[in-house]
């Protein structure tokens, strides 16, 4: 195998785990809600989710704001499809989405393309 090879090996191995990182691994920390009212959560969108995932209690209202700061056209709706909601986020503003996941499980959401993406971990309530 000669230099050029080995360069371009390494180098697409470096992009492969880049492109696996970036979209399946980057922002996993799961955000708590408060223990008041609804659930509460800012979400900033610029060509990620951050966080990009988030911690809530099942069979109670969860409110996301997102804030959008990139002018990607990826980033510019966001789809909940478990809830029927798909909006527009205008950049430069916050825009909020409510809904109430009634059991635990987890529960995408994603840019209108599908290659930005987060989930929502709806765990049961403790008592």
């Amino acid at each position: 195998m000669t230099t050029a090879e080995l360069v371009v090996t390494f180098a697409g191995l470096a992009a492969i785990l880049w492109v696996n990182w970036y979209f399946l691994l980057a922002g996993e920390a799961a955000a708590a809600g408060s223990a008041a009212g609804p659930q509460r959560f800012r979400i900033e969108v610029n060509n990620s989710y951050s966080p990009s995932a988030i911690r809530v209690r099942a069979g109670e209202p969860v409110q996301l704001d997102f804030h959008r700061t990139d002018r990607s056209s990826c980033t510019e709706e966001v789809v909940l499809p478990e809830f029927g909601i798909r909006r527009f986020l205008p950049t430069g503003q916050t825009t909020s989405v409510e809904f109430t996941p009634r059991a635990p499980g987890s529960y995408g959401f994603e840019c209108g393309m599908g290659m930005v993406r987060g989930k929502i971990i709806a765990e049961e309530a403790e008592s």
